[in-house]
């Protein structure tokens, strides 16, 4: 069993896919298009580093900038609104017909939701069925 995350988002990503595996489940999470803009668009970086921040979840000690240099944080271009309501759209119609790929061969199990914590027991349930549990040596 392997996951892959975010992957694959357009057809001919899944049809290469297909020439290298077999899958079994696929997990679609159905996050409400406000919620993933107000996400991506909190996000910032430090340049030099690379560290990033997210107003949100992990924020800097002082709003704006580094934590660890105090140098000023920026926004990518294409983190700022705008552009994020745009890379929505553009994902949302590659992936449309991925979705309908998978399920129509009865794979695909979607989750709703905007908080992590809320989701996350549910598609653990559906792993936990899917997948046998690992044994350490004691237990076999």
């Amino acid at each position: 069993h392997r996951a892959c995350a975010g992957f694959p988002r357009t057809l001919g990503q899944a049809e290469a896919l297909d020439r290298i595996c077999e899958l079994d489940l696929v997990i679609s999470l159905n996050i409400p298009f406000e919620t993933l803009k107000d996400r991506l668009s909190a996000r910032w970086v430090h340049p030099a580093s690379g560290r990033v921040y997210n107003m949100d979840f992990n924020p800097p000690h002082v709003q704006g900038v580094d934590d660890l240099t105090g140098e000023p944080l920026v926004q990518r271009e294409d983190d700022k609104p705008e552009a994020v309501a745009a890379r929505l759209r553009k994902y949302k119609d590659a992936a449309k017909p991925v979705i309908e790929l998978y399920k129509s061969r009865g794979i695909l199990h979607s989750f709703s939701g905007t908080e992590t914590n809320k989701i996350w027991p549910y598609v653990y349930t559906l792993l936990s069925s899917k997948i046998p549990p690992i044994l350490s040596d004691e237990e076999k």
